[in-house]
């Protein structure tokens, strides 16, 4: 009773999760400023604003309830992609 819930993800198959966080990223926010890279996956889920992940090649907006999955070893860098606060899951998976 008055109660909303938002799924986040279903069933991750063979990915195990290794961590989470949830990121505030005000206006112009984000990083790291060089893309970067990592031998995990990242599940990037927005929950509020938009975000915007820039790859090698690519760039990747997220819209509010939607996800984006950045593959191992793909350089990447996300940020911010709206004048107000984006709030943003980010769960690393192996």
């Amino acid at each position: 009773m008055n109660f909303l819930a938002k799924k986040i993800f279903g069933n991750l198959g063979n990915y195990e999760i290794v961590d989470g966080s949830i990121a505030y990223m005000d206006n112009n926010g984000g990083g790291p400023l060089q893309n970067h890279s990592h031998e995990h996956k990242h599940l990037f889920i927005v929950i509020k604003g938009e975000a915007k992940i820039i790859l090698d090649n690519e760039t990747i907006i997220v819209k509010e309830n939607q996800h984006y999955l950045v593959e191992s070893n793909v350089k990447h860098s996300v940020w911010n992609n709206i004048g107000d606060t984006t709030i943003m899951l980010g769960i690393t998976l192996k």
